[in-house]
């Protein structure tokens, strides 16, 4: 699994787990969904994103 393969499906399963737990708990947790929304569109006019740092560092393949 490449870094942006896991970038994905890390990013997919936050989501979805923020909109269960809001769903099911507290709507406070689409403050998760927004931040990974958040954090997708700055990456995407800066090109960095700290998850990719860490699974840099955790050894993933580009």
């Amino acid at each position: 699994m490449t870094i942006n393969e896991a970038l994905r499906l890390i990013a997919g399963v936050v989501v979805l787990v923020s909109v269960a737990l809001a769903v099911g708990v507290n709507p406070w947790w689409l403050a998760l969904t927004a931040f990974v929304g958040a954090n997708l569109l700055q990456s995407a006019f800066t090109r960095w994103c700290p998850m990719m740092t860490l699974l840099k560092k955790l050894g993933l393949p580009a």
